[in-house]
């Protein structure tokens, strides 16, 4: 937002050469001359021209088909960054300049062979956008890094809870996408009639859909065009670069601890704590989108413990926990690393969930009572009064909103429908997870749909694991160990973050619809197919990831997918309670709690300006089981985008995200050929690793005899 109005600003403050016109100007009343700067400034005026397609006209074939191509990419880049770090940046714009250019190349191919017969709009750019993320979405929002795949025999073993048949539940492809067909639509059918309160009469700011809107309004101005071209081949330079790198690695990494990721950048002590540089251009990318406050905090996080708390600890060894427990045991070290991130990832999520209900209530009240009643508590999609004084902009954009009804009955007949098919279903899946369990979320799901879709409207904050988190621990407890409390819990915690994930999506599609023109029965027909989509491709995925790589959510391996063991920890905590800690483990919980609350009062209280140099207690939570050899992958890439800025800022903010998603796009799409001959049975030949000079003398010594 601040951008926007930065750039805002600069319109307004511009100098005029002539004397006589700026004399002209000053003597205009204020509203006037902001009369005509807003003219100047109108999107819609610049589109005036073109007719805006009927809703059947913007969903074309060509349309889904291109979206169906960037889906899949996109799904293979965020659930490699699922099974690996959990960290996922926005991909907006990688999908926008990607989406703009398969389309515009067909369409240009059609034109000159003389069979284009509908040209590419803006309007069929909102829906490419709105599909591709609604696919790459339920790779998130479908667990495949968290609560799905922390139902496994494999992560069961990594926690070491194996009590019975009922703790874990192995993927199987059948499953997971019945699963998630039945829970992926209700957040849609929850949030939909609602529409019209928060775009037009709330007139929620939504910033990651304005800002998305805007990157779809310039691709279609001449200038935003040219633009995107030159973006679009930059992306292509670093992606083209980015998968031969990893196509290069993959022939020096033949074992464990193999190949440049293993490389001692900072000497071998250093990497036994994994502090080193791995050669990711994945996260070098994610470091040059992200905030720079986050990369630092990731970073500062894995100093803090494994550069000196996990050495402490380690000390203790015999006092605080036994010595002779495998290194994996959560009885252990293991268990102070995940609990004490569990703990900052709650007292951080907890924090954020009581700020952003306490921002929606007052907002909501702030409406209520500053507005008509009658207006604002209407579901109904009928037109909203003249109001003069509304812009251009404002009046083009609330008629063709309102334009397209959807019916009332039609949302909360298709919510109760799926909600009933739902409840009947999942028993059958999951047998621990009760059907009155599943009706109770789905009483409350909406109003959690509402809040978490409000909520990210004023702050542009999800807070669907949250909502998740919160389902983990409450049907967990309900359920008891010995009725499967754990998978029910994991189990609850997927249907409640899909509702509210999608939910605030949806919202997120309909403010960028309305700022584009994008009809809302277009928007909503294209999240239903691109999930729809995402609930097939998105299990085929990781159904590739986990039968290509057999060390898949260990601890050490390529993919250790710690979410998956974190949450799984999560329902264990809410089941059994403090007992499954290990000595003082509760009490440095309690505090790293109380910290990341804390922190997060200091963050606020000090201002937005301020706060930028305050860590985020979230992100320094995920090294803390991991390591930091990912942190400082992440720093790389801000050192790289600081330095550019410094240089040419202005070609640093127009080409920095095309080369941070070639970079991430790259390596994110090796994924598929490295699984592809993973599973042929085709190995590295080669395994490039670092010994020091002792350990190296005594291998010469064992070789030569």
């Amino acid at each position: 937002m601040d951008h926007r109005r930065g750039e805002e600003n600069g319109l307004d403050g511009n100098s005029y050469n002539s004397d006589m016109e700026a004399e002209i100007i000053n003597k205009k009343n204020p509203k006037e001359r902001e009369e005509e700067e807003e003219e100047e400034m109108s999107v819609e005026r610049i589109f005036e021209s073109k007719e805006v397609p009927s809703w059947r006209e913007q969903l074309t074939v060509r349309a889904f088909v291109v979206s169906l191509v960037v889906g899949v990419l996109f799904t293979f880049i965020v659930m490699k960054l699922n099974l690996t770090t959990g960290i996922i940046p926005s991909l907006n714009v990688s999908a926008g300049l990607l989406g703009f250019f398969f389309t515009s190349g067909w369409t240009k191919f059609l034109d000159n062979s003389g069979l284009l017969k509908q040209p590419f709009t803006r309007q069929e750019n909102t829906v490419i956008q709105t599909c591709v993320v609604a696919i790459s979405g339920i790779a998130f929002s479908g667990g495949f890094g968290s609560y799905l795949f922390g139902m496994s025999e494999v992560v069961a073993k990594e926690s070491e809870d194996v009590q019975s048949s009922q703790d874990y539940k192995n993927p199987a492809i059948g499953w997971m996408i019945g699963f998630l067909f039945v829970v992926s639509f209700l957040g849609l059918f929850s949030i939909l009639p609602l529409r019209k309160i928060m775009i037009i009469d709330f007139k929620l700011t939504y910033p990651s859909g304005t800002a998305t809107a805007h990157l779809i309004n310039s691709f279609h101005t001449p200038e935003g065009a040219r633009l995107a071209k030159k973006q679009v081949r930059v992306l292509g330079k670093f992606f083209s670069f980015s998968f031969l790198w990893s196509f290069f690695q993959w022939f020096f990494a033949a074992g464990d601890d193999c190949g440049f990721k293993a490389f001692p950048t900072f000497g071998l002590k250093a990497q036994e704590n994994m502090f080193f540089f791995d050669f990711s251009t994945t996260y070098v990318g994610v470091g040059m989108i992200c905030p720079y406050i986050v990369n630092i905090s990731l970073l500062l996080g894995g100093i803090l413990s494994w550069g000196i708390m996990w050495p402490l600890i380690e000390t203790r060894e015999g006092d605080w926990y036994p010595a002779d427990l495998p290194p994996k045991s959560i009885k252990g070290l293991q268990g102070y690393k995940i609990f004490i991130a569990i703990a900052m990832i709650l007292g951080d999520g907890l924090y954020n969930f009581f700020k952003v209900i306490s921002q929606t209530l007052l907002g909501l009240f702030y409406h209520l009572r500053h507005k008509d009643a009658s207006i604002v508590l209407s579901v109904e999609d009928r037109s909203s009064p003249t109001n003069s004084s509304l812009s251009y902009n404002d009046k083009r954009r609330t008629q063709l909103f309102l334009k397209d009804q959807i019916p009332i009955p039609f949302a909360v007949g298709g919510y109760i429908a799926i909600a009933a098919i739902s409840t009947a279903t999942l028993p059958h899946i999951f047998p621990q997870l009760k059907w009155y369990y599943i009706a109770v979320m789905y009483i409350a799901a909406p109003i959690m749909a509402f809040c978490n879709a409000y909520g990210c409207g004023l702050t542009d904050w999800s807070l669907a694991s949250t909502y998740g988190k919160l389902a983990i621990f409450t049907i967990g407890a309900w359920a008891g160990g010995a009725h499967g409390g754990v998978i029910a819990g994991l189990a609850a915690c997927g249907v409640m973050m899909n509702i509210v994930s999608t939910a605030s999506d949806l919202m997120q599609d309909f403010k960028t619809g309305y700022l584009t023109l994008a009809s809302p029965r277009s928007m909503f027909v294209s999240q239903l197919i691109g999930t729809a989509m995402g609930c097939v491709i998105a299990p085929c995925v990781f159904w590739l990831f986990y039968k290509a790589f057999d060390d898949l959510g260990q601890d050490g391996s390529e993919y250790p997918a710690p979410y998956a063991l974190v949450f799984r920890n999560m329902a264990i905590l809410g089941v059994d309670g403090i007992s499954s800690l290990p000595k003082n483990c509760f009490l440095l919980c309690c505090v790293f709690f109380a910290a990341a609350v804390l922190v997060n009062l200091v963050r606020d209280a000090v201002g937005k300006r301020r706060s930028r140099f305050i860590p985020i207690p979230m992100a320094m939570a995920i090294p803390l089981y991991l390591g930091p050899y990912f942190a400082i992958d992440m720093c790389v890439g801000s050192l790289i985008l600081f330095i550019w800025e410094r240089m040419n800022k202005a070609k640093a903010d127009a080409f920095g995200p095309a080369v941070a998603s070639g970079l991430i796009c790259g390596d994110g799409i090796w994924t598929l050929p490295s699984s592809i001959l993973a599973l042929a049975g085709v190995k590295q030949p080669i395994c490039m690793k670092f010994l020091s000079r002792a350990t190296n003398v005594r291998v010469d010594k064992l070789l030569g005899s």
